[in-house]
């Protein structure tokens, strides 16, 4: 376990921008594997005209909501905070808390560590749910995690949050990748004291330009997100588009299948290669490589951007190639270097 004063902002996946300033090429010839987005996303419906004119009424909002609790099961006392993206959700909920400890299990997902410390709390890294509730009320957790995979059963989440509400404290679960492993999400829970859930629209559905997130959590909280994220949050069309996607099951259960077969074509070709697969999920693999750093900057001249990380030098993540021509280029780009 360690503190984490002193953080800083961090640099994400999918800054395709700047890697085309350093390394030249036309952008749209680039494949980005720097992020977990889909790509085979979600296809965008015809949108209402007044969606684009109109500002978002209150039928729109309880409209996706009523999609939202249809496609993760949460229950109909649960309240659900709707937000432009989960990191809305990420920086608003920490201002609801006085400052305190705040145990993250890591390594993980580093904005939650960044959002909680610049709210004013003690931020501790710590290696497992025991070492983190011992730590602290209110503990944070990314199911399935950011980059590794690792993953925690639910019945273990499930009775920390209940330890931790009899404290007055909070587990925040963080499903951001859950729809790859619904059997694992935490969500139907979602509703009972001591539970905050964030899913987004952005990963599985691919549709992260959207800017949808979904907060399940008690009628009072997601009441004081609500309030602090103010009126007409999310945009008509983002609504109108959520509402679509989550409950197109036939979409999602054929996309599940299509994101099975091509992590299987990931797997083979950084197997052909004799690179190290640590973990990851269905949208991205982490890999390790003892000149990671070099492997990094070789991809990034073949003009495909991949995930390094501060402090993991020997990591990099690989999200999933769209189609042959791009599982072709990283095949030939990994067997030059």
């Amino acid at each position: 376990m360690h503190g984490t004063k002193g953080m800083t902002d961090i640099a994400h996946g999918g800054r395709l921008d700047e890697a085309v300033a350093q390394f030249g090429g036309e952008r749209d010839r680039w494949v980005d594997l720097s992020t977990g987005i889909n790509p085979h996303a979600y296809p965008v419906p015809e949108i209402a005209e007044t969606a684009w004119t109109d500002l978002p009424d209150q039928n729109a909002m309880e409209q996706t909501r009523e999609a939202v609790r249809l496609c993760y099961g949460v229950d109909e006392t649960a309240g659900i905070s709707l937000a432009p993206g989960s990191q809305m959700h990420i920086q608003t909920l920490p201002y609801l808390y006085k400052p305190q400890p705040i145990a993250i299990v890591g390594f993980t997902y580093q904005e939650h560590g960044v959002c909680w410390q610049r709210a004013g709390h003690e931020v501790y890294m710590t290696d497992g749910l025991n070492s983190a509730e011992a730590t602290a009320r209110i503990v944070i957790v990314v199911n399935p995690n950011n980059p590794d995979g690792r993953v925690f059963e639910r019945n273990e989440l499930s009775l920390l949050a209940r330890r931790l509400a009899a404290k007055g404290g909070l587990l925040v679960v963080d499903e951001s990748f859950a729809d790859v492993l619904p059997e694992h999400s935490i969500a139907e829970e979602a509703g009972r004291d001591g539970l905050f859930v964030m899913r987004s629209l952005g990963k599985f559905f691919g549709l992260a330009g959207v800017r949808f997130g979904v907060g399940l959590t008690t009628p009072a909280i997601a009441t004081r997100l609500d309030e602090r994220l103010g009126p007409w949050a999310v945009s008509g069309p983002a609504l109108a588009i959520a509402d679509k996607a989550m409950r197109d099951q036939t979409w999602q259960k054929r996309n599940f299948r299509k994101l099975t077969n091509a992590r299987e074509k990931l797997a083979a070709v950084l197997e052909k290669h004799a690179i190290e697969v640590l973990g990851g999920t269905l949208l991205f693999a982490l890999i390790r490589h003892d000149k990671a750093e070099e492997l990094w900057a070789h991809l990034a001249n073949a003009h495909i951007l991949t995930r390094p990380f501060p402090g993991k030098t020997d990591w990099l993540r690989v999200g999933l190639p769209n189609g042959r021509s791009q599982f072709n280029k990283l095949d030939k780009a990994l067997a030059r270097f």
